[in-house]
Order: C-alpha cells, then structure tokens, then sequence
C-alpha cells in the first residue's frame, strides 16, 4: 500500500496501518509473531473509535496479507473475520474456500456468506468442507439439499443433528426412506423436531424398539395406531435374495404390489424396479424408463395411479427419481403440480392415457397426459 492509499487518516491509524504493511513485509519469525498479534488486536465492528476510512485500509492491508503469508497468519485472519458482520464477502469467500483448517471459522461461523456461496462451497470444496458448512446455525433448505445431494452420510447425520436447520419436506421424505438401509440416519431423524408425524410412522416400521418407544411419545401414538404399525412391519417383509434376481410374474401379486415394488427402489435396484413397473402396468421398460425420469413427474403420477397405487406410494416413488436423475436439484413446485394432477385425474382417464402409451409406445413430440 503506498502513501498516497494512507493519505486522509490520522497518524494513529496510518502508524498501526503501516506498522502492518512492515511487518508483512518481514518474513523472520519475530515479525510473524508480531503480525498475528497485530491482526488479533485489529478492532472489531462495535469499535466506535474507527471510522469507515480506517476500516477500508484494514481490510485491504488483510487482503495483501491473505494473499502474501503462510498459513498461521491467514487462520488468524479468518478467525477474526469469522466474528465482523461487516467483513468484505470477497475476503470471506476467498478464506472459506481456501484449506479447511484456515475456512473452519468462516464455514462455521461467519454471517457473510451468502446460501450460493455455501451451496457452491459443498459443490466443489472438500468433504471437511461440506462437514464445516453442515453445523452453522440457521442452515436454509437449500444449502441442506445440496449437503444432502453430495451424498455423504457423515455429512448428511451432521445435518440431521443440527437441530437449527432448515430441511425440506422433499428433502426429510427421501432421508426417512433411505435411513431403511442406512441406519446411520434413523437415530437423528428420530430426534428432529421438525419431523412429520407421517414420516415418523413411516420409521417406526425399521427403526429399533428404543427409538420405536421416543416415536410413541413424542408424536403421541395411541395403542391402535402403534398396533396397525407394528403389523404393517411385519406384513411388509424385503423379498427373499432368490425373488431379486429373477424377473416378476404376472402370478406373481405379491412382488408386484406397491409395497414390494418400493423396496426394492429404496433397496436402489432400479433395473429390478423397472421391469416389476414393466409388468405392473403392461408398458414396455423403455418407455417406464421415460416416464420414470421424466422431470415433470406428471407421467409417473398417472403411471401410478393407473397402477393403482396410492398418493404416497407416487410421492416417495417421485422423490426417488428425482434423486436417481444424475445433478438433479428438488422442485418442490414440480412435486405439488404432480400431486395435484394426481388428485384431479381419474381412473377412467389415466386407463385412457395408459391404454393409449401401450398402443402407442414412442409418441412423437410431447405425450398425452390430458393436459389441457
């Protein structure tokens, strides 16, 4: 920083603002030592002493000192710009984004980052990165579904247990499904306040007895209710190794009901999932194929509901897909304008749409869906 960039302060601070550049410019040791400590004494925002000039020559002097010194100093840096709402969002980007041991405070702490600076960060940074980002307070929806789409179930139970997150019903839908085979969710999903009654049903079918014993008295479930779980667990058993791995009959019912069929897609067998849908519906598996990855989801509704499927059945079958489709983002819009296409249509109609996909299996342009 030259003269003229110091010109129009007092001599105190440009004393203390060249006393930084000097001691940034000296490599020795003492003076590294001096130059933390100057960087910990730097006065935070509530210091009425400084004006708004002054702050600007401190933070440019941190932006050299980022850029120019080694590790020690740069993680002192953070951790004092962790605490300044204030804080340039350019430095703070640049420390959150640099090795995790220097972004922890920021990751972890500082209010000026922004949910697309976060989003990215879990994107393209590291697994401690996305860790770090998991236990900030007051996460939104949407930097939780992209720690929940990175796919890391230490990151994900992370999550779960930050009790101050916002998650998505999507989003709480897809990690309950998936906590039947991944046991590392189930526990703080149990413990989430913000969990719907319906999803804490839904976990009361695989989930231990102890926590089977929060579920009944947290959510309040009267004797009734518990005794039609603890048969639908089970009635509902996985299909034996021996039926996975061999395509599905039509005599077959058993393997073909909506029940079985949803195991077997929260098991991730798609292939085995499409041909059971294959058969289920009389469509040919590529076009099951189509409908399944289709991103409106309006297919699928009418797929399942001429499947006779039931409206949850289509909802966690929907969220399934839309985790399967490669970089795909939730839409919750998307997701209400199915359920709602779903409620509107009926049997009639979707026997019609369907009847007419068996005789017409690769339509031209957009397929009927009796969308107006």
């Amino acid at each position: 920083m030259d003269s003229a960039a110091l010109s129009g302060i007092d001599n105190a601070s440009h004393l203390s603002a060249q006393h930084l550049v000097t001691l940034a410019r000296d490599a020795s040791p003492p003076a590294r030592s001096a130059l933390v400590e100057a960087v910990t004494d730097l006065p935070g925002s509530g210091d009425e002493t400084t004006t708004q000039r002054e702050r600007e020559i401190m933070f440019d002097i941190l932006r050299r000192l980022v850029h120019d010194t080694e590790m020690a100093v740069r993680r002192t840096i953070s951790t004092r710009l962790a605490q300044m709402p204030d804080a340039p969002r350019d430095l703070v980007r640049l420390l959150a984004n640099d090795k995790i041991e220097i972004a922890y405070p920021i990751l972890t702490t500082s209010r000026v980052l922004e949910d697309e600076d976060l989003v990215d960060i879990v994107k393209y940074r590291t697994f401690e990165h996305q860790l770090a980002v998991s236990i900030r307070s007051n996460l939104s929806e949407s930097v939780s579904d992209s720690l929940v789409e990175a796919g890391n179930k230490n990151v994900i139970k992370c999550l779960l247990q930050n009790s101050t997150a916002k998650i998505s019903r999507t989003t709480m839908e897809y990690l309950v499904e998936q906590s039947e085979r991944e046991d590392i969710f189930r526990e703080p999903l149990v413990h989430r306040r913000d969990l719907d009654k319906d999803l804490a049903e839904r976990l009361f079918g695989w989930v231990s007895d102890s926590l089977r014993q929060i579920i009944i008295k947290d959510w309040k479930l009267d004797e009734k209710t518990v005794t039609q779980l603890l048969a639908t667990s089970s009635a509902t058993q996985w299909p034996s190794q021996e039926a996975r791995t061999r395509l599905p009959s039509k005599s077959d019912q058993g393997l073909l009901s909506q029940q079985a069929m949803l195991r077997v897609l929260k098991n991730a067998d798609i292939a085995l999932f499409m041909s059971m849908f294959a058969r289920k519906t009389g469509l040919q598996e590529n076009f099951i194929k189509r409908i399944f990855y289709d991103s409106s989801g309006l297919a699928l509704a009418a797929a399942c509901k001429f499947a006779k499927f039931d409206k949850d059945t289509f909802r966690t079958m929907y969220t399934y897909a839309r985790h399967a489709r490669q970089g795909s983002t939730h839409n919750g819009v998307k997701l209400q304008k199915a359920l709602k296409y779903f409620d509107e249509k009926t049997p009639e109609q979707v026997d019609k749409i369907a009847r007419n996909w068996q005789i017409h299996p690769n339509p031209t342009g957009m397929w009927d869906l009796g969308v107006n």
